[in-house]
């Protein structure tokens, strides 16, 4: 199972979440959220990554050209659009991007069923709070290009088992506290999520 860590803010919690099997990690440049990262410093520790790891740039109300502007800097090889944003948003984007379902209701999940996409928990201060999603909205869906992330842990990976989701998204669910990974939650979360596969 491929798992993303997100909220990364530091080169520690960057190699700690790699070494434990990490696909792919999340900085966040969305000022107002405490896991907040400058893209300078993001791109710092993109540097050091080791290769086939890749880097997300999670973004909230922001123009194609300030998106455009901030990938460049940190260097990053996937923007993660939180936000509702229409065709010419993504028509003027430079970076390849995925976009984010804020699933309020099972309807919802129908929203770009045919791309690959993040689905997550409604919350007004979009995400990293921990809110989980109501697993059986996904029963009877194809789930193989949906990345679920919404208050996953270690301990409740077990339900996800038979949905064949295509990846893993978690921020709160191995940290410390916000903006710090614990390692020991890290390893303990991949290894659960291995065991999905």
């Amino acid at each position: 199972m491929r798992v993303k860590i997100c909220g990364i803010t530091n080169l520690k919690d960057a190699m700690d979440a790699i070494n434990a099997g990490a696909d792919a990690l999340g900085f966040v440049f969305y000022p107002k959220s405490a896991r907040y990262i400058e893209p300078v410093a993001a791109r710092d520790i993109i540097k050091q990554l080791p290769p086939f790891v890749q880097s997300v740039g999670l973004f909230v109300n922001e123009s194609a050209q300030a998106v455009n502007y901030i990938s460049q800097i940190a260097q990053i090889d996937l923007a993660q659009i939180h936000f509702e944003a229409d065709e010419n948003f993504y028509k003027d984007l430079k970076v390849k991007a995925i976009k984010v379902v804020r699933a309020q209701s099972k309807e919802d999940l129908d929203l770009y069923k045919n791309e690959y996409r993040i689905v997550d928990a409604f919350v007004p201060e979009f995400g990293g709070v921990g809110k989980r999603l109501n697993l059986d909205w996904f029963k009877d869906l194809d789930c193989s290009r949906i990345i679920l992330a919404g208050g996953l842990n270690s301990n409740n990976l077990e339900e996800l088992k038979g949905f064949n989701f295509y990846s893993l998204d978690v921020s709160s669910g191995v940290e410390l506290k916000k903006g710090l990974k614990d390692k020991q939650k890290i390893i303990n979360f991949i290894n659960r999520a291995n065991e999905l596969s």
